[in-house]
């Protein structure tokens, strides 16, 4: 099994697809993330000192 599918490959046995969607849906999840374990942290630090 292939992890990342580029354009021009005939597979069907794939993960992920080399194209816009992929890359702006995988930008979206790992902002995301980011924001939530920033918002843990810093709900965390709030949390200690009161």
């Amino acid at each position: 099994m292939k992890f990342i599918k580029k354009k021009n490959e005939e597979r069907e046995d794939y993960i992920l697809q080399d194209n816009t969607k992929t890359k702006v849906g995988a930008r979206f999840i790992i902002i995301t993330l980011i924001l939530l374990i920033i918002g843990v942290i810093i709900s965390g630090i709030y949390l200690r000192i009161f």
